[in-house]
């Protein structure tokens, strides 16, 4: 069956937020609800608040992360899937797919015994319609990078995991991730609107140097400066 849209028009405002909010429909459905992960997610979480929260980060990720205030600049999706599903793919919790959908693990949810689920719930989300909205040079930017963005989105929403990385952590600057969440804060730092000036110009393509292109410094000394401060 084909989940019902989400009708977010019944109170009206003209302000520029709500405007951009709700030009994206944003559908929930449960596949597994007679399942434990299905079951504790309606009881814990819920399909009006994940509606909820998918416009709320869509506004954020659009107005803060990216500062797409021209709609011009933004994807254009008219819609956006979640499902509360059983997926084959082992360790992941969750998973973006076909440009506007994610697959949401119900296992995870029956699973999870830390104190507040929907507060990890919701910095997932986060991370994953950053995915949906996020542009990748066409599929050639590192993933790395890309999980990187969303990880950052996450943090910037203050919604980081317990045991996120500390500033400095990582190997590599596109190790992925908390890691590259971390250097792309220390990148905006130096730059102030980096991550959003990086996401713009990877609309249609990607290169290393956009790096450079943006701070005035190659990414691997931009990456040697960071683990400079944090690292003694």
């Amino acid at each position: 069956m084909a989940p019902k849209p989400f009708i977010g028009y019944a109170l009206l405002t003209f302000s520029l937020s709500f405007v951009k909010i709700f030009a994206v429909d944003y559908y929930v459905t449960n596949d597994v609800a007679d399942t434990p992960g299905g079951i504790r997610f309606t009881n814990e979480i819920g399909i009006p608040y994940t509606k909820e929260k998918m416009g709320t980060s869509n506004d954020f990720i659009w107005s803060t992360i990216f500062q797409q205030n021209d709609p011009s600049d933004q994807k254009p999706l008219d819609s956006v899937e979640l499902y509360i599903t059983t997926f084959v793919d082992e360790g992941a919790i969750a998973m973006s797919w076909g440009n506007n959908k994610i697959n949401f693990s119900s296992v995870f949810i029956s699973e999870y015994t830390g104190d507040d689920l929907k507060y990890i719930y919701t910095g997932i989300l986060y991370h994953e319609m950053t995915h949906a909205f996020q542009w990748d040079g066409e599929g050639r930017a590192p993933i790395g990078l890309l999980e990187g963005v969303a990880e950052y989105t996450k943090l910037k929403a203050n919604y980081p995991q317990p045991g996120f990385a500390k500033p400095g952590e990582g190997d590599r600057w596109d190790q992925g991730y908390e890691c590259t969440a971390r250097f792309l804060e220390y990148c905006d730092e130096v730059s102030a609107g980096f991550v959003a000036n990086l996401n713009k110009k990877m609309r249609f393509d990607y290169n290393v140097d956009y790096f450079e292109d943006l701070t005035g410094k190659p990414v691997d000394q931009l990456w040697n400066d960071y683990k400079a401060k944090y690292v003694h």
